[in-house]
């Protein structure tokens, strides 16, 4: 692993992290800034991430150091790739396991056949509504404030791009997936209209982001390997 100084981390770094289950992307960004100030007696550094993941979601996420983090929005703009599972049969409010159950349907017209053609219907450019159990804002108040005080929001649909869309394992009630897709796609959302689609309903029960761009998940690292190395090292 290569040895990165104080000024190293100051000047800029672009650092692959392999977020853990029920982590927010905040908590991820916050255990690299303590570690890397308690590491150089820093009372600051300029870090953020590229792209946030949801907690019940793991994988790559992007964090930027100092001068570094002039470069998050070209980041942000990158293609991503996700595998991940969608259960079909019920519905739930967040479109994942944020939420419990809601509603349940038949699966028993759906074949192996009709969940490939089905896929076909989703690539290229679609729109999707965002979930409402998310950060986005409305009139300045996250959606999900509005969702857990049951108010209902009309929330824009958006345009994306599906530009991959490929089931790698059915075993229903499960369906496993592996998408590539455009900044500001919702896998939830796609995962609910997916469900709807094959006349039934579904929901995302899990989801890891494997590419952002030309960088894998393989060669990144857990936010706690990392602290626990630059402090008893200073090597990355």
């Amino acid at each position: 692993m290569e040895s990165l100084s104080k000024e190293d981390f100051l000047e800029g770094q672009l650092l692959l992290i392999d977020k853990p289950l029920r982590w927010s992307s905040f908590q991820a960004v916050n255990k690299l800034k303590w570690a890397i100030r308690k590491k150089f007696h820093l009372k600051k550094i300029k870090i953020g991430h590229a792209g946030t993941l949801d907690p019940l979601a793991t994988g790559l996420l992007l964090i930027c150091t100092g001068k570094f983090t002039k470069k998050i929005n070209d980041l942000q703009g990158q293609a991503k790739e996700y595998t991940g599972t969608i259960t079909l049969g019920a519905t739930t409010p967040s479109y994942d396991l944020e939420t419990a159950v809601d509603e349940t349907f038949s699966i028993a017209h759906i074949s192996d056949a009709l969940i490939q053609k089905t896929t076909t219907g989703f690539i290229g450019n679609i729109e999707q509504t965002p979930p409402v159990f998310s950060a986005l804002k409305k009139d300045g108040k996250r959606l999900y404030e509005y969702a857990r005080e049951g108010k209902e929001v009309a929330i824009k649909k958006r345009r994306v791009t599906i530009s991959e869309f490929e089931i790698t394992n059915i075993d229903l009630p499960n369906v496993d997936f592996r998408i590539v897709c455009s900044k500001g796609t919702y896998i939830r959302s796609l995962a609910h209209d997916f469900g709807k689609a094959l006349h039934s309903g579904s929901h995302l029960s899990a989801l890891r982001r494997t590419k952002i761009g030309d960088y894998n998940v393989n060669i990144a690292m857990d936010p706690n390997v990392f602290a626990d190395i630059l402090l008893e090292t200073g090597s990355i």
